[in-house]
This record gives structure tokens, C-alpha cells and sequence, in this order.
């Protein structure tokens, strides 16, 4: 429940929004200015004075961008989404409130399966290792939800399998949380123009559509027809004035073609606002251990997003590339969690070991679980934060975690030892280590984390003096 000063932050920070419907350019700074004055850590300031300065530039990506909200996007939907950006700015202050009196990781946002079904069969995803017969209940589901917002998380991320075979639970979970944000990683070929009206009622519901670059990419690796189902599906999104972002996992096989400029072009065409990338990980026991993107292939990866941020309308994550800008790793609850379609709560939806499962144990039980603990005194996992996954990166890390906690593999059908799934890793770690040494000691890569090491090393402290406490009392 809301407490009074919540109410009046929220309260205060609606009525601001309401200037953005006129004259953007020109408002966004002034409120820009409210939430300075909510941000007590000012841990966003960097943010504010970035859009702030773009607003002045109309050839600004950024500009661009922020414009095409007011053009593309349906009003209703758009001032439902600026309104609960404004509810999880205010709640979300509660997480390190809860993280500090339990001594733990909080997750800001939750990744959880409504089921292992998918309607494809993508070369190389586990999904389908799974088979059709795992779903968490709506009710599960529900009180995912409740728990989450109790220490203040109103970002729910939906994967699978293919979530939308859900799509009715999942609107029915919109519409009772309609203070949340929902994000799917859909393939995209279940979108169709009743979901999209129903999508238009609830306003709270964004999908980040998965595509592999053109056609012949996508069909290679989906199934033959997915890439027309695909730019139907974005054709429908657009003309209904909803948005989306695309989900691009580059391989061996597509990193040139999803990193080059013409493709982002492309996306932006189609009506993408955001893209989420992410490499390729080798996780089930058919898992093709060709489709790894080489050392050289990521470099690419990380230069061509850096350089998109500064000249594209859109916005980009790179999941394994942004370890600079968030201290590393953000599994294991630092920023989110992920809830299996079993119900196994697992640090990050790669790794899939777990020894906490919705059935037994509250989320807040399992932050507190041995292998949750292991991450939050584990991370970061190296000093070179271009290197943040326990897997990917630094495989020995996670076969010490799970060996430490005493975790269990997920998988159902083929479980997986830790050393067997880390030993695919190896020779990507290997050579990622030698290519990204020189950009890390770069003066730019410096100068962005140098802040931190200090913050690190107290924090690093903090942990062990929170586990030698913890372990003395027992």
C-alpha cells in the first residue's frame, strides 16, 4: 500500500506530466526539473542533463526520438506509460530500502515464464527442450506480481517459450496491475489486430519482438515465413499507434548484418523504438555451439551500438556490452530475477540453476537463498566490467556458485552440470578477455567507471561484514 508521501510524490509528479501534451520540446526540461527534486540520490542526474540538452536540438537523435512518441504513439497509451514510469520512479525507492533491512539483492524488474510453450522451433533456443507441458498459473502468476510490488517492483518481463500463447492471461494481469509495466520477448507471430485493440485498452503492455536481420536470417533459424509474420505484426503495431522494440540475438552467422547501420535504419523505419540486444549462449544439450559470436564479432557490436546512441533515433541495450554503464552483472536480483515456467526462481533467464521455486519459497526468501548471496558477494564478477557474465565471461564463477549453494539445474529434460555448460564458454571467455582488455584500458572506458571503484570496493566490504554477521549470529 501507497504511503501518504508516496501518494503525494506521485500526486505531485501527474500533474507535472500533464505540460508534456503541449509543446514537448519545451516542457520536458521543466519537468526534468520535478523529478531533479524527487531524485534525492541523484543517481540519474547524468540522464536528466543528456535529454535535457537534446531538447535544445531538433537534429538531435535523441530529439528525434522523444518527438516520435507524440507522432507515432497513441495519446491515451502514451500518458498511461508516463504515468507509470512516474509510479515506478516513486516505488521504486522502496528496493533499497528493502535491500538494506534484509540484507540482500532487490530486484528492479522481474523476468517470469507464463509457459514453455512456443508455436516455433528456433535452432539453438532451449526453449523448446522444455516442451509444451510446463505454465505457471494465472493465480502464480497474480502473486508474482503482489509480492513484487510490496518492495517496490512494477516492471514485470515476460519470456518463455512464447509468452503471448498466454496473451488472454496476460491481459487479464495488465488490466488488474494496471499501475505496472509488461514487456514481452515475443516472436511476434501471435500479434494480430484483436490482440492489438485489446493491447490499445490496457495501454500498460509493450513487445520487444525477436528477428534475426532479414529475411533470410530470421527464416534460417525460425522457420520459413516467420520474417513476413514478423513485419506483419510490426505493420499492425504501427498503424494502431502502439509501440514496440525489437529482441536481436547476434550469432556467428548475423552479427555483421544486425550491427550494421542499414539495419537499424531499417528497424527504425518499421517503427522501432527501442532494441534489446543480446548474444548468443549455448545453454541445452543441443545447444549449436557454432552459432557463438566471435571476440571480434562483439567488438563490432559494442563500436556500432556506441556509435548508433549518438546518431539514431532509437534506443539500445546491450546485455553483455553494457556491463560499464550498470557495474557489471545485473542478475541474481541486483536488477532482476528470473521465474522459470516451473516456477524455479533462477538468477538470470542463462542460468539455469536454482535452489528456490514459487511453490516453497517467497521471492524475498529466495534473495536471501544461498545462491542468490553467492551472486551479491560475487559481483562484479570481474574488474573489467566489458567481462560481467558468471557464465559467458567468467565460467569459473558460476561452477564455484553453484557449488557453493548447493543449486540444482532447471532443465527438466537434459540437466546440465555446471562444468559441462561453462565448458562451452571457455574459448569465448578466453578470447573475449584478450579483445576487450584494450577497450577497457582505453581512457573512455576509464573515465566511465572510475567513480565506481571506490563505491565497489565499500560495497564489496559491506557484503562481507553482512555474511560474517549473519553467519557469527547462526
Amino acid at each position: 500500500m501507497a504511503s501518504v508521501k508516496e501518494k503525494l510524490e506521485i500526486y505531485g509528479i501527474k500533474k507535472a506530466l500533464g505540460y508534456l501534451e503541449n509543446n514537448p520540446q519545451e516542457n520536458v526540461p521543466k519537468v526534468l526539473n520535478w523529478l531533479r527534486k524527487f531524485d534525492k540520490d541523484e543517481g540519474h542526474n547524468k540522464s536528466y542533463d543528456m535529454i535535457e540538452g537534446s531538447m535544445t536540438d531538433p537534429k538531435n537523435n535523441w530529439n528525434r526520438l522523444i518527438s516520435s512518441l507524440y507522432t507515432d504513439i497513441d495519446e491515451s497509451y502514451r500518458k498511461k506509460a508516463f504515468e507509470n514510469m512516474v509510479v515506478n520512479f516513486i516505488y521504486s525507492k522502496r528496493i533499497g530500502q528493502y535491500s538494506e533491512k534484509y540484507n540482500c539483492n532487490i530486484p528492479w524488474a522481474i523476468l517470469m515464464d507464463p509457459t514453455s510453450a512456443c508455436n516455433l522451433k528456433c535452432t539453438g533456443c532451449w526453449a523448446a527442450e522444455y516442451g509444451h507441458k510446463l505454465s505457471l498459473t494465472l493465480g502464480q502468476m497474480d502473486d508474482i506480481i503482489r509480492q513484487g510490488k510490496e518492495f517496490g517492483c512494477y516492471m514485470y518481463i515476460l519470456s518463455g517459450g512464447e509468452p503471448l500463447v498466454r496473451k488472454d492471461d496476460i491481459l487479464k494481469l495488465c488490466d488488474k496491475h494496471n499501475d505496472c509495466t509488461f514487456l514481452a520477448f515475443t516472436n511476434g507471430t501471435l500479434i494480430d489486430e484483436e490482440f492489438a485493440d485489446n493491447v490499445l485498452k490496457v495501454n500498460n503492455f509493450v513487445p520487444a519482438i525477436s528477428i534475426e536481420g532479414y529475411e533470410e536470417e530470421t527464416d534460417s533459424r525460425r522457420g520459413k515465413g516467420t520474417y513476413k509474420a514478423v513485419l506483419n505484426a510490426m505493420r499492425i503495431l504501427r498503424e494502431k499507434k502502439l509501440p514496440f522494440g525489437t529482441s536481436l540475438c547476434y550469432t556467428s552467422k548475423n552479427a555483421e548484418t544486425i550491427g550494421s547501420s542499414e539495419y537499424f535504419d531499417f528497424l527504425i523505419e518499421q517503427g522501432c523504438k527501442f532494441a534489446w540486444l543480446f548474444t548468443y549462449i549455448p545453454v541445452g544439450a543441443d545447444a549449436s555451439l557454432d552459432l557463438i559470436a566471435t571476440a571480434q564479432q562483439r567488438k563490432y557490436m559494442y563500436d556500432q551500438i556506441r556509435k548508433f546512441r549518438e546518431t539514431k533515433p532509437i534506443f539500445t541495450m546491450d546485455f553483455w556490452n553494457d556491463g560499464e554503464y550498470v557495474n557489471g552483472c545485473v542478475a541474481g536480483g541486483r536488477s532482476y530475477l528470473h521465474i522459470n515456467a516451473n516456477g524455479d526462481i533462477e538468477p538470470c533467464a542463462f542460468i539455469h540453476y536454482s535452489d528456490s521455486n514459487i511453490k516453497d519459497k517467497t521471492i524475498l526468501q529466495a534473495c536471501m537463498s544461498p545462491l542468490f548471496m553467492e551472486y551479491r558477494r560475487n559481483q562484479p564478477f570481474n574488474h573489467n566490467q566489458l567481462r560481467p557474465c558468471p557464465l559467458l565471461d567468467n565460467p569459473a564463477r558460476l561452477v564455484q556458485m553453484v557449488k557453493n549453494s548447493g543449486a540444482k539445474s532447471t532443465d527438466m529434460l537434459h540437466p546440465e552440470k555446471a562444468e559441462d555448460l561453462t565448458a562451452k564458454c571457455l574459448d569465448a571467455a578466453k578470447d573475449w578477455a584478450e579483445t576487450s582488455k584494450d577497450i577497457w584500458d582505453s581512457s573512455a572506458a576509464k573515465e566511465r567507471c572510475a567513480v565506481r571503484e571506490q563505491s565497489d570496493a565499500e560495497y564489496k566490504r559491506r557484503v562481507a561484514d553482512d555474511y560474517k554477521k549473519k553467519h557469527k549470529n547462526a
